[in-house]
């Protein structure tokens, strides 16, 4: 039986300017099918979540001008459940709202907080590990994230420190967040042995969370305090346009994760990749001999090394003595960059923009 005290939010308002020029601001990542699966990144993350928490308790945060897609592609949603914000302004806007949300709907709401464009194996372990958390925040007042032991030194990735000897059940003190590092700051994480990346996904029961908004950023708790009595009626949505013209823009981890002294992680050991970048889905696409990966049967590569090609378009495409690129291909634009400077894409974009206005983003 599922716990219908156990909720899902899926985080789906990213605009994913990293997988430029197939990401777009009009239809960005999560909604793409970018490994050839079969699925949207949105509806593997449905799909994974939907096998242990009841399936009118998922619900999904996302821009406004998404909700019609997000629709579109999970047509078993409730259109209740589909939460729309009318500005982006990062993470810590986007847990206030829906924790205030669901606090109000049910006072024991026990929830996981979850991007929406991970890629994860392993379902069965993924799934127990959900549950040690779900059942340790259901008894505990604690904040617990999932942390991923890192398979390499990875600078795209948050790290997180935690005591290994302050251990409760199956869950470790947090010590510490760290940003993206630099690589031989993560060479360092990694010889020291006790951090592990930041999955970014997080558990916590709504009451919680919310409380400790009360306590670490106050200005914000007031904002949904104040409109507490108008969420989940029809006057949502102009409550909710009038508190996030205020709101600051700034994430929860610096919000809340960072400050509180509660924080907990699970070691978790399933498979995972935040397919943040293009070099992410070269790591899941299948390669050829060279290490050259593509999703295409348009495209062929002659002494060629670890290249990444996507396209969308099947007219053919010859990429020959080339090495460690990046190349997408899209019917209005085309990026050919290196491999190592995939973290300049977001520059890239921003140069389109200046240069072209908005009719390429």
């Amino acid at each position: 039986m599922k716990n219908q005290n156990n909720y899902v939010a899926i985080m789906a308002g990213g605009v994913g300017s990293r997988f430029w020029p197939i990401s777009k601001t009009s239809y960005p990542k999560q909604f793409l099918d970018i490994l050839n699966t079969g699925k949207t990144l949105i509806q593997s993350t449905y799909d994974r979540y939907s096998s242990f928490i009841p399936e009118e308790n998922i619900f999904v945060v996302t821009s406004a001008e998404y909700v019609s897609i997000v629709r579109e592609q999970l047509p078993q949603l409730p259109e209740e459940n589909i939460v729309a914000e009318p500005e982006r302004k990062n993470t810590a806007a986007c847990v206030a709202y829906i924790s205030f949300k669901l606090k109000k709907m049910n006072p024991n709401a026990n929830m996981i907080v979850a991007p929406s464009d991970h890629l994860i194996g392993d379902l069965d372990l993924f799934r127990d590990t959900c549950q040690k958390a779900l059942d340790y925040t259901s008894e505990n007042y604690a904040f617990v994230t999932l942390g991923i032991k890192p398979t390499h030194p990875n600078t795209g990735y948050g790290y997180i420190q935690f005591d290994t000897h302050q251990k409760s059940n199956s869950a470790f003190k947090v010590n510490r967040f760290t940003e993206k590092p630099d690589l031989n700051t993560a060479k360092e994480f990694l010889a020291e042995g006790n951090y592990l990346w930041n999955s970014g996904i997080f558990i916590w029961k709504a009451e919680d969370i919310v409380d400790a908004f009360w306590e670490h950023f106050q200005f914000m708790y007031d904002l949904f305090h104040e409109a507490i009595a108008d969420l989940n009626t029809q006057k949502e949505a102009d409550s909710i346009r009038e508190i996030y013209e205020k709101c600051p823009s700034t994430s929860i981890d610096y919000a809340i994760m960072e400050k509180a002294n509660n924080v907990y992680l699970i070691p978790s050991s399933f498979t995972w990749n935040d397919l943040g970048t293009w070099n992410s889905a070269w790591d899941n696409f299948s390669k050829d001999e060279e290490m050259n990966a593509s999703n295409s049967n348009s495209t062929i590569l002659v002494d060629s090394k670890g290249c990444l090609v996507h396209s969308n378009e099947q007219k053919l495409m010859v990429i020959g003595g080339l090495e460690d690129l990046i190349i997408v291909n899209t019917p209005d634009a085309l990026l050919i960059c290196k491999k190592e400077n995939e973290q300049q894409i977001k520059e890239y974009v921003a140069q389109v923009r200046k240069v072209k206005g908005e009719l390429y983003i």
